[in-house]
């Protein structure tokens, strides 16, 4: 990035690097999370519902820093440079290998967790130490899921948040032209995170996990949110994964990332490339469907 990149809708200039820059400087006292809010604020960087984009302008800032444009200020600590502005507690669990067939473990406990919820601690914690994203918290429409075998044995944990705002392969599989994305793309949600804990060893569970999640996400969506989904999106980066549980799930391969932040106008924000994998949850899809 030399001038300008974009960030979601809006272009990033000079002008918004000033702003940044500025505020560092006559706020040397505020916490990365306070500086992020306060942007947001004062550019009106908002969902649909008015939340403020907090975790997405963190990720803008993080890069800015990367290129050497802003010095952000010093984080507070290990647990805040991994987990953003939530706390992680490490959380005692039992890690012993659970091994054998899927069927024993049946039927599976199916926990949605929010903040309160007496798994919300394990959840956060799990999800901080084992995978390898880490956990940085949820800002905007998301769902979150504790997956129990039939002892009450944590097994996985599934994360889903805010659609990717454009992918080419995606769109370009469902037929979206740019107008169609802008006005639908909140009935989609990115299955960000998902989690077999590295001590469960069971064959086909992960292809299960997804079909019950696939079962339940729209009623949940609907009576968490008051309104419904279109599609489930994830997207699998290739030098780690085969996405084989997405697969047997019957998800449709749409295609690859380019290698680029989707943040990133101008193709200077390397990334790794990632297989796009999609679900419908509607028969038809406004603007077109599943090819």
């Amino acid at each position: 990035m030399e001038t300008e990149t974009e960030f979601r809708v809006t272009e990033i200039t000079e002008y918004h690097i000033q702003t940044v820059r500025q505020l560092i400087n006559d706020n040397p006292l505020w916490s990365r999370s306070r500086l992020s809010r306060e942007l947001c604020r004062f550019w009106n960087w908002r969902s649909p519902l008015g939340q403020i984009k907090d975790m997405a302008c963190r990720d803008l800032l993080l890069k800015l820093e990367q290129q050497g444009h802003i010095v952000l200020p010093r984080r507070k600590s290990e647990a805040y440079a991994r987990g953003g502005n939530i706390s992680i507690i490490k959380i005692p669990h039992d890690t012993t290998t659970i091994t054998g067939k899927l069927k024993d473990l049946l039927p599976l406990k199916v926990e949605t967790i929010e903040t309160g919820h007496p798994s919300w601690g394990l959840f956060k914690y799990l999800l901080y130490q084992y995978h390898y994203l880490s956990f940085n918290g949820t800002v905007g429409e998301n769902m979150k899921y504790l997956i129990l075998d039939n002892k009450s044995r944590p097994l996985a944990c599934l994360l889903f948040g805010s659609a990717a705002w454009s992918c080419a392969a995606r769109d370009g599989f469902i037929g979206w032209d740019r107008e169609t994305r802008i006005n639908h793309l909140h009935l989609i949600t990115n299955n960000t995170r998902f989690l077999i804990l590295p001590w469960v060893r069971i064959p086909h569970l992960a292809s299960h996990i997804l079909s019950i999640i696939i079962r339940r996400i729209q009623s949940d969506w609907q009576n968490k949110y008051g309104h419904g989904l279109l599609l489930l999106e994830t997207f699998v980066e290739i030098d780690r994964f085969r996405g084989t549980c997405y697969k047997a799930a019957n998800w449709r391969y749409a295609g690859l990332t380019k290698g680029r932040s989707r943040n990133d106008r101008y193709t200077r924000l390397h990334v790794p490339v990632k297989a796009v994998y999609l679900y419908p949850l509607a028969k038809h899809l406004p603007g077109g469907d599943l090819q």
